[in-house]
């Protein structure tokens, strides 16, 4: 498989690294100091495009991959207000879109783990939830769209919760999400559900970077000759 890679950061060279080792052939690498080679000419050589930069460029850069006919696995967060936009543009285009707030496989077992403890944890309202995500210092959004993701599943099943807060708050219907910031972290996510008499606790430790490229190339994997809208639900078959 022919790859693009709009953004070649840390992240880009991890996906770099296992998709050379998986048989996969890196076809154009886009950075901030090549941006113009970003082209028709060039991203048709790819089977699949990886985007992951920031929440300032995701969006431009995932419409023109739809625009240029190429499928688009995208891992960038903090740019979801204009998602709906995205999905239309994909649908009119008979493009191909894959997105997720994280790729890692263990992070997505994660999020099937939180949305069933928030089902247990909705008869007990004795209990009190509050999150806590943790990434290094040049994470540019925060909450993280991981946590986001825990906040929203959450608040699908705690009827006792209302909206999700990035800071403290003394309104019992708000659902805090504390956001630190430390290097090296590449990502802890703990879900914390406390009452008078004890408490309980899911944490999502990431090691390094290896557990997200790798599930964006499965991602990729996955889209290639596919048309359509879809997450890593849909990759991993849960």
């Amino acid at each position: 498989m022919n790859i693009a890679l709009i953004g070649y950061g840390k992240m880009g060279k991890a996906i770099e690294s296992i998709a050379l080792e998986k048989g996969h052939q890196i076809v154009l690498k886009i950075d901030i100091n090549n941006a113009d080679e970003f082209n028709r000419e060039n991203i048709s050589k790819a089977d699949v495009a990886i985007e992951f930069t920031g929440p300032h460029s995701a969006f431009n850069n995932v419409m023109k991959c739809l625009e240029l006919g190429v499928p688009v696995v995208c891992g960038s967060t903090g740019w979801l207000e204009r998602w709906e936009e995205a999905k239309e543009f994909c649908q009119k285009q008979n493009g191909a879109l894959l997105y997720a707030s994280n790729y890692s496989i263990g992070v997505n077992l994660f999020f099937e783990i939180n949305k069933y403890v928030a089902l247990l944890m909705n008869k007990h309202p004795e209990y009190d939830v509050v999150m806590e995500e943790i990434h290094h210092t040049q994470k540019k959004d925060a909450p993280s769209g991981t946590a986001i993701t825990l906040a929203e599943q959450i608040l699908a099943s705690i009827t006792q919760k209302t909206k999700w807060v990035n800071e403290a708050s003394t309104d019992s219907s708000d659902l805090e999400i504390v956001s630190k910031r430390i290097d090296p972290a590449p990502g802890t996510h703990t879900v914390k559900y406390t009452s008078s008499v004890d408490d309980i606790e899911i944490i999502h430790t990431a090691h390094n970077r290896i557990g997200f490229a790798g599930g964006a190339v499965l991602a990729a994997e996955f889209l290639q000759n596919k048309k359509g809208i879809f997450g890593m639900k849909d990759v991993l078959g849960l």
